[in-house]
């Protein structure tokens, strides 16, 4: 069992990119009302899903260089990281079974 891991700029590449699991990034901001329904989601699939994957979550607004990096257009986004690569990607709100069906198509 997990929690989410909240990063920034400075930790995206050791929690991230150098990370042996794979990893979610989930790119939300304060402002952002999908956001709030998606947190709990976020946050009930890394316990749910911990022993597979570390969920990592960054606020975009301090985070300018994860944000470019990874493409970041619109919150809430989703990040799937494998190897230090992007895998995947989801923009927009999505709910928890949308979400569970997303990450076992890509982590398989």
């Amino acid at each position: 069992m997990s929690d989410v891991v909240v990063i920034s700029d400075r930790e995206f590449e050791s929690e991230v990119l150098q990370s042996e699991q794979p990893v979610i990034a989930y790119f939300w901001a304060s402002w952002c009302g999908p956001c709030k329904l998606v947190s709990p989601t976020v946050e009930g699939i890394a316990k749910e899903y911990g022993d597979r994957v570390k969920v990592v979550k960054l606020e975009v607004d301090p985070n300018p260089e994860a944000v470019a990096q990874c493409k970041v257009e619109g919150v809430p986004a989703l990040r799937l990281f494998k190897g230090g690569e992007i895998m995947a990607s989801h923009e927009g709100a999505i709910g928890k079974q949308a979400l569970q069906a997303w990450l076992e198509r890509n982590l398989s």
